[in-house]
């Protein structure tokens, strides 16, 4: 699965002015609506914190990968953001967040693509030193490279 086909540099935001859970979902969902990613801002966000409320989507390392399923979606596509303070997500490990990939599926897509693109990402945030690279990036095109492996 290569993931510059679901990443665009227009959604990764990487001084993110969200200081909670949610302004972090909205904040990225904006940026997927503003793409025309999504069809509804609104119905996208209901299902993305219907998910959140199933189990937490922080895994760990300060990363959380929060995600729709949705009719809502017209294109599957991620939204990248890192944020300036620390986010209270209810982690897996009990700490908060500062980088988060949100996911927006389409109902085509959600089983297998997601699964796809899903073992892509945890693949690459396995690795220690791609977590790191991730919280220090200085632009979306850095992101991009190391999403790419380049």
């Amino acid at each position: 699965m290569d993931l510059s086909k679901v990443i665009r540099s227009e959604t990764i935001k990487l001084d993110m002015e969200a200081t909670t859970k949610e302004e972090v979902v909205e904040e990225l969902t904006d940026l997927l609506f503003q793409v025309n990613a999504i069809s509804s801002r609104e119905n996208f966000l209901k299902d993305v914190f219907y998910r959140e409320s199933i189990g937490t989507t922080g895994i760990g390392n300060g990363i959380a990968i929060p995600h729709g399923k949705s009719k809502f979606v017209n294109k599957t596509s991620l939204a990248i953001g890192r944020t300036k303070a620390d986010i209270d997500w209810k982690s897996l490990d009990d700490q908060p967040v500062r980088f988060i990939i949100l996911f927006a599926v389409t109902e085509e897509d959600k089983n297998s693509t997601h699964i796809k693109i899903l073992a892509k990402v945890a693949s690459n945030l396995g690795d220690d030193d791609v977590c790191a690279k991730l919280l220090k990036a200085k632009s979306p095109e850095e992101i991009l490279d190391i999403f790419s492996g380049r």
